[in-house]
Formats: structure tokens, C-alpha cells, sequence
């Protein structure tokens, strides 16, 4: 919602709110905050708040360090998990210089960069995402074990679905924070869960996707459970995947709720977008060693295709009753800068746009039941994590949405996961002390 600086105060004075943190994202997704006092908020909103950028991976050095945050009033939202007594409030905030420029690296002025370029062109778009997770067990020291909390399957029932309850809390909690969600279930895998968010625009989106992986972790430490959003935990069980809806909006007008309006070539256009940049970006989709574990296998993509209906494609584009409904993208997974990932695609959406791009002729088949010999000419998604880095490297339309600085930063880290993944004999251990407690 839009507040004024007055109604932010009288809010905060109203509701018994004592604490408000400061909310940011590093470059590779991961939330930090900084706490106030509400006496001090005044002058965040007017000056920022300083904090020391060179100790947050990937942003400055020791010698040029101050950045500061400033809160986006339109993000305002208590935390209902902590007490209702010296309540704690919760903005998202942008990062500047000192001097008021934007800070290159903040992922929410990333995309509100690529927002405006759709603007220009006369473009908008909304964005519905479908997150999976799995729960486990902690040990009698509250430690992670590799025990999922049940055994159920997809859409199971209590009892043998155990989250029921977990998924609940989760879903009030973001239903009092303002999030509109569609549905939640249990998902294929031991212990899987998934729920699914309603449209928004993709800044929202993007900040929904950072929202609701913190409830969920806190969710699950208070019922003495520990949530991982890593891509593949369980190499013969399901991969979890952060799915991307797209709706394309014209003018305003949104073609997929008009749909005797619907330009099926300007939608084409931006799935051949998508197609064209998908190998060269899958670093920003897929960021961690274990995500190429998940392409391939238990119906997750590996094959750059797409298709009206089959769910093993890379990207599906939904039609009922011969009316489009949604462009979904099944690649990237919740390990992602979301921030990131949601500005390279519509970027990507655009460029096909601009540049008049055919899309190809729909794969209908089940990819994962073809023989061999029929999949030899289909272009696949990088096989590694090695392999996304090289296809990363000094690509033109990477720097065209994100900063070099930004780009050499993220990279260098990846490298350096890479080699550390590569020395390593046993690479489900050293992806479970890389990745499963701080996914």
C-alpha cells in the first residue's frame, strides 16, 4: 500500500510497535536486516541508515564501504510471529550511496530498471510463483538431520501428511502480512511441501519470494523443524523448484484476462526471449552446485522447450477452452537472487520482443520417456554449475541488466563454490556443508 510519512508514525504509534527492522538483500538473495528504534525512523526515512557494505558478501570493499538503507514505506508489514506487545515492524528498503545514487548491486533497484523499461515499451507484467520446500527432523541438539518430517506423497491427507498443520501457520501468517497466496500441498518428495502465490508485479513478487522464505524457516524452528529450500536433497527423491507464472499486460490491459485480446505474437515473442537467453542466465536461476542435480529428473526440465501442455518442457504456456492463461517457467529453483533472476528473465521477454524473435514449434512429447536418439538435436540446460559460469562470462545481455561489478562479484563467489564442490570426492557431503543449512 501507498503511506505517507504521517500515517507510517501514526501506524506505528497505533499498533504498540517498538522494533522495526530494516530489511535488504545481498546479491545472492540471502535477507539481512538492521533494527531501529521508531524514534529513529524519521530520520531513516529522510536520510537512510548507514551500515558497513565491504562485511556483506559480494557488495563493497573495506575501503569505500558505507552504503545506506532507506525504507519503501509501501513495504510496511508487522511480523506477526514475534510478540504482540513491542510489536516489530518490517520494511524492504533500497540501498544508495552516500550521495543518493543508487547502489548497483540492490536487487530490487535492478528490477525496478528492467520494470521500466516494459513501461516504456508499453509492457507491464504480472508474476505468480509456486516455491517448494522440504522439512526435516532436528536432532535432540535442534541440529538439521537428513530425516524428512514424513513419508506422504503429492496432495496426501493428515495423517500421513504431517505438514498440514506447518502449512497453515505459514499460510495465515503471510495472509496477515498481505501476501495473497492460491494453494498449498503436499508435494511429491518425503517431507515436500509447496504453496503457490497469487499475481503481482514483479517487484512484489520478488519481495513475496524473500517474505515467504523466512516465514517458513521461522515457522518451522518454532515447531522444532528445520526447512531447506536446496534444490535437490534427496538425489532419488523430487528436486525443488521456485516456478515463474508470467502474465503479459498491454497498455495496461491484461491480455491474458481479455483474451479475444490477447497478441499471441507479442507473447511468442517473449517466450522465444526467454529461450534464446536461457542457457547464457541459468547461473542466476539455478546458483548452487546441487541445482543441476534436479534438471532431468522426476519431470524438472532439461531440455530448452516448450509446449501447450506437457508438463516435462522447460516452459508451458497454459491454454484453456483455446485461451491463453499464463506463461510458467520451470527451471529456475529457490535458491535464486529472486530480485535477479525475475529481472534477467523479463529482460530476456523483452529483448525477444524488440527484436521481433519467432518462437519455435511446440515439443509435445514426454521428454522424459523419449528414446535418446530423438533428443540428440534439442539444446539442453548447462549440465553444471561449471558450465553455467562459463556461459556467464562477459555476456553482453547479462551486462545490459546487471553491473559489472555486480556480475564479477556474484561470479568470483561461484567460482570459488565450484572449486571447493570439485576437490571434493563426496559431493553429496560437501553440497550438504555448502548449501543445506543456509538455503
Amino acid at each position: 500500500m501507498d503511506y505517507s510519512e504521517n500515517e507510517v508514525l501514526e501506524f506505528i504509534e497505533e499498533n504498540d510497535v517498538k522494533f522495526i527492522r530494516l530489511a535488504f538483500c545481498d546479491i545472492f538473495g540471502t535477507q539481512r536486516n538492521i533494527s531501529i528504534m521508531p524514534n529513529e525512523l524519521k530520520k531513516a526515512l529522510k536520510e537512510g541508515v548507514c551500515f558497513n557494505a565491504s562485511s556483506v558478501k559480494g557488495f563493497m570493499n573495506a575501503e569505500d564501504s558505507d552504503l545506506y538503507l532507506h525504507p519503501d514505506v509501501k513495504t510496511l508489514s508487522i511480523l506477526p510471529w514475534r510478540p504482540q506487545h513491542g510489536r516489530v515492524l518490517r520494511f524492504f528498503c533500497d540501498i544508495k550511496y552516500p550521495d543518493g545514487r543508487h547502489f548497483e548491486g540492490d536487487g530490487r533497484h535492478i528490477i525496478k530498471k528492467v520494470i521500466k523499461k516494459g513501461k516504456d515499451m508499453g509492457y507491464s507484467f504480472k508474476v505468480g510463483s509456486e516455491c517448494e520446500f522440504y522439512l526435516f527432523q532436528q536432532d535432540e541438539n535442534g541440529n538439521p538431520t537428513n530425516i524428512p518430517q514424513d513419508y506422504a506423497g503429492y496432495c496426501d491427507i493428515a495423517p500421513i501428511d504431517k505438514g498440514e498443520n506447518i502449512r497453515r501457520e505459514i499460510c495465515l501468517i503471510l495472509d496477515e502480512m498481505g501476501i495473497e497466496l492460491e494453494n498449498s500441498h503436499h508435494e511429491q518428495g518425503p517431507g515436500q511441501n509447496e504453496i503457490s502465490f497469487y499475481y503481482v508485479g514483479p517487484l512484489s513478487a520478488a519481495d513475496n519470494i524473500i517474505n515467504f522464505k523466512s516465514v517458513v524457516k521461522t515457522s518451522a524452528s518454532t515447531s522444532g523443524l528445520f526447512a531447506s529450500f536446496m534444490p535437490k536433497p534427496f538425489i532419488n527423491e523430487n528436486g525443488s523448484g521456485l516456478y515463474f507464472n508470467f502474465i503479459i499486460c498491454d497498455n495496461k490491459i491484461n491480455l491474458f484476462e481479455e483474451p479475444k485480446m490477447v497478441d499471441k505474437e507479442i507473447v511468442h515473442k517473449f517466450i522465444a526471449g526467454i529461450m534464446n537467453r536461457i542457457k547464457e542466465i541459468t547461473l542466476f536461476l539455478n546458483p548452487i552446485t546441487n541445482s543441476y542435480s534436479r534438471f532431468g529428473s522426476y519431470n524438472a526440465p532439461k531440455y530448452i522447450t516448450w509446449s501447450h501442455k506437457n508438463l516435462s518442457q522447460l516452459i508451458k504456456l497454459t491454454i484453456r477452452n483455446d485461451e491463453y492463461k499464463n506463461i510458467k517457467l520451470r527451471s529456475p529453483d529457490p535458491s535464486c537472487n529472486p530480485y535477479l533472476a525475475l529481472a534477467l528473465l523479463i529482460g530476456a521477454g523483452l529483448e525477444g520482443i524488440e527484436k521481433n524473435l519467432s518462437l519455435c514449434e511446440p515439443c509435445n512429447t514426454n521428454l522424459s520417456k523419449s528414446h535418446i536418439g530423438e533428443l540428440k538435436d534439442i539444446e539442453t540446460l548447462p549440465k553444471n554449475m561449471y558450465e553455467s559460469i562459463n556461459l556467464s562470462k562477459n555476456n553482453e545481455f547479462i551486462k545490459s541488466i546487471l553491473s559489472e561489478k555486480t556480475i564479477t562479484n556474484y561470479i568470483d563467489s561461484k567460482e570459488q563454490e565450484w572449486r571447493k564442490y570439485d576437490a571434493r570426492t563426496d559431493k553429496e557431503k560437501v553440497e550438504r556443508e555448502l548449501y543445506f543449512s543456509n538455503i
